[in-house]
């Protein structure tokens, strides 16, 4: 039997609304065990041509099941009633589904709902927590280079091998707009050179 939600008030929509969610430990339990089987946490740099710094962090949860099990993808987007779920062909021609959540205030909220929870993926949201802990606007242009060089520290918990965009395009491109200096790996705050304590 699957957990119960205690109660949910997250209106439909993928990037607005305000979030109270209020599980029981045990959903709370359920849902972090699956993040850690069969779910992945990605934060990105994205080219962003209408974005003052040139650039956004994209963050984002997704959950994967076979076709077999994407009842539970159904489930949990009951649960957190925002994001979508979409089916592709994987390995074989089996058909693969998946739940995906996108925006720096639902990700931020999600995980730390489930982080006394999660095992296999706690430095994940350590680090994560780290990123998002402030909103996404008003960040200074040096402030979003130090995200910037954090969230490269987090793909390489991810081992993403598709990455193209770095910290160092994002840095040289607001240098070029004369936002910000240049700065070298010796200049970096203390928050960018460890981010893991």
């Amino acid at each position: 039997m699957e957990p119960s939600l205690v109660l949910k008030n997250w209106p439909e929509g993928q990037y607005r609304g305000k979030m109270e969610v209020l599980m029981d430990e045990t959903t709370k339990a359920y849902i972090a065990g699956f993040l850690d089987a069969d779910g992945s946490i990605f934060l990105q740099l994205v080219r962003r041509h209408d974005y003052v710094f040139g650039y956004q962090i994209r963050a984002s949860i997704a959950f994967y099941q076979q076709e077999e099990g994407s009842h539970i993808l159904h489930w949990l987007k009951d649960q957190f009633g925002i994001g979508y779920i979409r089916s592709r062909r994987g390995i074989g021609k089996s058909l693969m589904y998946d739940y995906t959540i996108v925006g720096w205030q639902h990700v931020r909220k999600i995980l730390l709902l489930l982080q006394p929870y999660v095992r296999l993926k706690a430095a994940h949201i350590k680090l994560a927590l780290r990123i998002l802990e402030l909103p996404e606007q008003g960040l200074s242009p040096q402030a979003f280079v130090d995200r910037c060089v954090l969230v490269d520290q987090f793909q390489t918990l991810n081992y993403s091998k598709k990455r193209s965009i770095f910290a160092h395009h994002v840095r040289a491109f607001l240098g070029t707009k004369l936002l910000i200096p240049v700065t070298t790996e010796g200049n970096l705050p203390e928050i960018v050179r460890r981010p893991f304590e």
